[in-house]
């Protein structure tokens, strides 16, 4: 055999290797690896540098061949941008996910729902029993955070507490994060939701922004849904120009609160109370906010529907929380009779 060929051979053998080589090295970043820790967090520490790192999770068995893992971060220039944090791997996961995880940098975190329609004091008491602070909080402490109106100050100089402003949804917050952390969290989230437009569409019907807030959480607390709530603010734009009192029982559930008698059930105390949240005796909007509303009822509240609805119920035949609107108090009456039957049986069942 002459001796180009044998050169031939050996370089068609040497890419034979080679080409194998990368194979291989590109299915081990690719195959899955099983391990037993996807339930439980790994901590990498900050400053820890990117072999120890590596190390690190193949002593945990999420890394299958930590040679090959340090060579790809290498090769690939990832090794500069693994970041600290707490990790849960799921299994089976490959290596190449792996580093993509340790890209983002992940904190352990807590979840925390803020329900639509929740009232500050629904809202403290949730943060003082989930979040932890130096002293200790209580509901009545988170309450006293409330107060400080600073941050929305821009949007509603005039507001006393932060009712109406802390924005209701799902949150993640670090686990060592307070109850003023939160409330600060959530006072940003509204901003966000609060277009600026907002507020020039406020001054265009003729309200504040503090005037919207508190017909938003009025909306949010008449209709869980989006759909309907252009309606059910139009019958609270209508009322107030008729000068009619808005008659909304929500308002009477957020005096109890206020007043610390709130046992589930609206009594003839909460109805009868001379207070200026009682929209059944006192025309006009109520002083304020009585819950946290979503943008949908925000939106609502800057564009109701155009109607002549005065009136509303709920749909009994529908019996899905949706209502049947009326002009007339003589519709309204009629549509009222009809609830009261129907309640007067769902009571007797």
């Amino acid at each position: 055999m002459s001796f180009s060929k044998i050169i031939l051979a050996v370089t068609a053998l040497l890419g034979l290797l080679l080409a194998g080589l990368i194979g291989w090295f590109v299915y081990s970043i690719r195959a899955d690896v099983e391990h037993k820790k996807s339930d439980e967090y790994i901590t990498v520490e900050k400053g820890l540098a990117p072999d120890s790192i590596i190390d690190l999770l193949s002593k945990e068995g999420v890394i299958a061949d930590p040679a090959i893992a340090k060579i790809y971060i290498r090769v690939t220039g990832r090794s500069a941008r693994l970041q600290a944090g707490d990790y849960k791997f799921k299994s089976p996961i490959s290596l190449g996910d792996v580093i993509d995880e340790l890209e983002k940098g992940k904190l352990q975190t807590k979840k925390i729902t803020i329900p639509e329609g929740w009232t500050r004091f629904e809202i403290a008491k949730r943060l003082a029993s989930n979040l932890n602070s130096e002293p200790p909080m209580d509901e009545k402490a988170v309450l006293y955070l409330m107060n400080d109106t600073t941050k929305i100050a821009d949007i509603d100089p005039k507001a006393e507490n932060l009712e109406g402003y802390l924005y209701p949804t799902t949150y993640e917050f670090p686990l060592d994060a307070t109850p003023e952390q939160a409330i600060e969290r959530m006072v940003s989230q509204f901003k966000k939701t609060w277009k600026p437009e907002y507020s020039q569409k406020a001054a265009a019907l003729g309200r504040t922004n503090h005037e919207i807030v508190t017909i938003a959480s009025l909306i949010e607390n008449e209709s869980k849904f989006p759909e309907e709530r252009r309606i059910v603010s139009s019958v609270i734009y209508n009322r107030l120009s008729n000068n009619m009192a808005l008659g909304i029982d929500a308002t009477n559930v957020y005096i109890a609160k206020l007043l610390g008698r709130w046992d589930g059930t609206i009594n003839k105390s909460d109805i009868e109370v001379n207070h200026p949240y009682n929209t059944r005796k006192i025309a006009g909007l109520p002083p304020g906010p009585i819950s946290s509303a979503s943008e949908s009822s925000i939106e609502a509240a800057l564009n109701p529907a155009s109607t002549k609805y005065l009136y509303y119920v709920l749909n009994v035949r529908k019996n899905d929380g949706s209502h049947n609107f009326y002009e007339s108090a003589a519709e309204f009456e009629k549509g009222k009779a009809e609830y009261q039957r129907w309640l007067a049986q769902e009571r007797g069942k």
